[in-house]
Formats: structure tokens, sequence, C-alpha cells
């Protein structure tokens, strides 16, 4: 049974300058949130501590913050992780001595919860400068990847126009998915690094589908218009992108309700990166091949 039935037509394109005014809005959102009220860098790309414990006992969270501005950390992080009396302690500092800090830490926080028993579970120690080169790093990983998307992109359909869609579809991707990671107030760490690389392949994964059909199309109807050729191009591949983004939609949504705090923002930023990279393909990367084809292309046949 074919879950999308042949000869189906929706008009995705005759849309695109609505779509243009949806895309626009969420990404002067997006912008505004990034620009006004920035990321949050997590340890990975600030620097500090973090500690996972876990109390045998029950244990309120205050008790654990108080323990923490006993020692002198009184800007240190501290929210419940995981199971039950499981903490996460965030403690985000420029010094040099780091280790030898989470080991006062962690020895300071043996002392105070020694009647309770108190399980170190997790140390992770990044120094500022190990930070810094992982934040430069991120940003040459995200635009070595957009360059050579559109080289291949160019390349393979042999035409720029096709380069520059899937390249406009992913900052469009990037742009909204890192609006809601600042919206939102996550932690931006390296697994949510993670979810911006695979929303990379994601969506220009899901934009060559359909330009491939595009490229078959143009040679089968010759006759008729480009817009045409991209409507029924988006249309004969409906089916395969429902079924992709429905599946990993489905996967992502356990993740995030049942996956537990652990996993959340990584399912959380992943889920709009999904949303964001499904409607790009469509909406974004095709709209801007045409505008290209006609404000370009065609001028140089004439």
């Amino acid at each position: 049974m074919e879950l999308i039935r042949p000869g189906t037509m929706f008009d995705f394109i005759g849309k695109k300058k609505f779509t243009v005014w949806v895309s626009t809005i969420a990404i002067v959102i997006s912008l505004g949130s990034i620009f006004l009220q920035g990321l949050k860098y997590g340890v990975d790309f600030a620097g500090g501590i973090l500690i996972q414990i876990r109390v045998s006992q029950a244990v309120d969270i205050s008790e654990v913050r108080n323990a923490m501005e006993a020692m002198g950390s009184k800007d240190a992080m501290v929210q419940k992780f995981g199971g039950e009396n499981e903490f996460l302690i965030r403690v985000e500092k420029s010094v040099e001595d780091l280790e030898g800090m989470s080991k006062k830490v962690q020895a300071s926080l043996q002392e105070r919860f020694k009647d309770k028993t108190l399980e170190i579970r997790r140390v992770e120690v990044v120094g500022p400068k190990v930070g810094k080169e992982l934040k430069t790093k991120a940003l040459w990983a995200v635009g070595l990847s957009f360059a050579a998307i559109l080289v291949f992109v160019a390349w393979r359909f042999k035409q720029v126009s096709f380069g520059l869609g899937g390249i406009t579809a992913l900052v469009h991707d990037i742009i909204i998915t890192y609006g809601a990671i600042s919206i939102a107030g996550l932690e931006y760490s390296l697994p949510l690094l993670a979810v911006i690389m695979t929303i990379i392949g994601f969506s220009i994964n899901d934009t060559i589908v359909i330009f491939d059909r595009v490229r078959e199309n143009v040679k089968k109807m010759r006759k008729e218009n480009f817009e045409t050729i991209f409507n029924v191009s988006i249309n004969e591949t409906l089916g395969r992108t429902i079924l992709t983004s429905g599946t990993l939609m489905t996967v992502v949504l356990i993740l995030f309700f049942f996956g537990g705090p652990v996993i959340h923002d990584f399912a959380f930023a992943l889920i709009v990166g999904l949303i964001s990279g499904t409607y790009s393909t469509i909406y974004v990367a095709s709209p801007v091949v045409l505008l290209w084809n006609k404000y370009f292309t065609q001028k140089k046949r004439r």
C-alpha cells in the first residue's frame, strides 16, 4: 500500500511567498535571542568542573547548594539529575589548577555527607584554554562542512543554484536550532554540537533526494516550467520524506519523554532540527533554486 497515492499533487511551491515570511520571522526571533540572550556555554566550552554525585539517603537540593557555598563556590550550579538523590554540580572557573580544585570539592562533599554515603559518579575537568580551543574547532567544523556541501552539491548537479539552495536551507536550520537552544536556556555543550552536525547531515540528505528527482524530471518534462517540475518532484518524494522524518521523529520523541534528564536537552534540540530540516528541504532549498534560475540563469540565456 502506497503511503502517498500516485497522482497526488500538493502545491508546495505555490505557498513559497507565505513560507518566506514564516522563515523570516523564525530567523529574526532566533537571531534576536542569540544576540540579546546569547548561548549558555557548558563546561565543555566555558571551562570548569562538572561533578555528578549520588547520596544514599534523601537529601534536599538546598543542602548541596549550601555545601558548595560553604566551600566558597557561591556561583556553582546544582541541579537534580538522573535517579533519586542524584545531583549534577557545575563550577565554571578559569583558574589554572582545576584538577586541585576538583579534588578539593570532592573531598569537601565527602566530608559534608559522610553520614549519608556519598558516591562520586562522574567528574569532568576542562581548562579555559581547552574550552576556547573546542569552541574554535566547533566553528571550523560547521564552517568547513558548509563549504564542502556547497562544492559537492554544485558539482553533482552541475549548477551553482542547487548548491546555494542546499546551503541556504542548512543555514536556516542551524539558526533556528541555535535560536531554540538560546530561547530554552539549554546548556550548549559537545552533545548539542553533535546535534547540529546531525541536522546538517539529515537536512542535506533530504534535499539531495528531491534535487535528484528534479534532475530526472527535467529530462522527462522538457515542456514544463521549472516550478511545475519542482512541485512534481517534491510530491513524488513526499512518501519517502514522511517515512524518514516520521521514523526519526518517533525515536527522538521517545528519547525526549522517556530518556530522562541526561538526554533531554539533546532530544529537544534534535526535535527542533528535524522539524526545521524537513520544512527547509521543501520550502527553503527549492524556492532558492527557483529564484536563482528565474533572476540569473534565464537572464543569461536572453
